[in-house]
């Protein structure tokens, strides 16, 4: 099997055992439909390819993805993929082979998201972890409502989702959000030599296990994602979000009104 060569956001091929997606929109790698859509094609490509049995999600530039563009507008449109960034997004939690996601920065808002729905995350001290939303003014997303509490604890979920905090490399790791710790220079190294430990085990018994530890995350990250659209559309039609929108781009700290 030949993967598709003619993604204009992402790049992915495969190498022996192991695939690599990377994200190949840089500085900063901003969700769109285009974007996470032709994720969701590639990985359900190599579900498909018998010699892949894990993949590394990785990333250009310098952020792994700080979330929407609200410089130019939010998510935009695209004439290729149907219906709200969340639908396409559900697709990366059905995937198959397991996922090791190299963060070598800024993981921010959906760019969180994202990261979460791998199965393991190599980072570094200089990233930075970010559920950004309540700080803009409107409801988180990207599943995270469900996957981050699931993967942290309530307590730390409840924590990051309400205060927006940027959480460095180390802390990120001392909570569990990503599970090793290396220089930055070594992230995508350690990324690589952890799925060659997984592509070592036994393929059936891969896709056995992994499927069998998500059983219904897709099913509940896509009621999360319903939830968190209708939230999302009703809050940022509020003074709160367009100030929290605004004081974002000016780099200052926002006024809200609770209105």
């Amino acid at each position: 099997m030949t993967l598709r060569t003619d993604f204009q956001k992402i790049t992915a091929r495969l190498e022996g055992n192991i695939a690599t997606i990377e994200l190949s929109d840089p500085p900063h790698n901003f969700l769109t439909l285009d974007l996470i859509g032709e994720v969701g094609d590639a990985l359900e490509a190599l579900d498909e390819e018998p010699a892949c049995r894990a993949v590394v999600l990785a990333a250009q530039g310098t952020s792994f993805s700080a979330g929407a563009n609200f410089g130019a507008g939010g998510v935009q449109e695209s004439k290729r993929y149907p219906g709200h960034l969340y639908d396409q997004a559900v697709r990366a939690f059905r995937t198959k082979k397991p996922i090791v996601a190299a963060v070598h920065g800024p993981a921010i808002g959906g760019g969180l998201g994202l990261a979460l729905a791998a199965d393991f995350r190599v980072t570094c001290p200089e990233a930075r972890f970010s559920a950004n939303f309540a700080r803009l003014g409107f409801h988180p997303g990207f599943g995270l409502t469900e996957t981050l509490p699931a993967l942290i604890g309530r307590q730390n979920g409840m924590l990051l989702l309400l205060t927006g905090r940027r959480v460095k490399g180390d802390e990120a790791v001392a909570m569990g959000l990503a599970d090793r710790l290396v220089p930055q220079a070594e992230v995508r190294k350690v990324a690589y030599e952890l799925a060659g430990e997984i592509a070592g085990s036994a393929p059936l018994a891969l896709l056995s296990i992994r499927a069998a530890l998500r059983v219904g995350l897709a099913e509940r990250v896509r009621a999360a994602t319903d939830r968190e659209k209708a939230e999302q559309d009703r809050l940022f039609r509020t003074e709160d979000s367009r100030e929290g929108i605004r004081a974002y781009g000016e780099r200052r700290t926002p006024e809200f009104k609770g209105r």
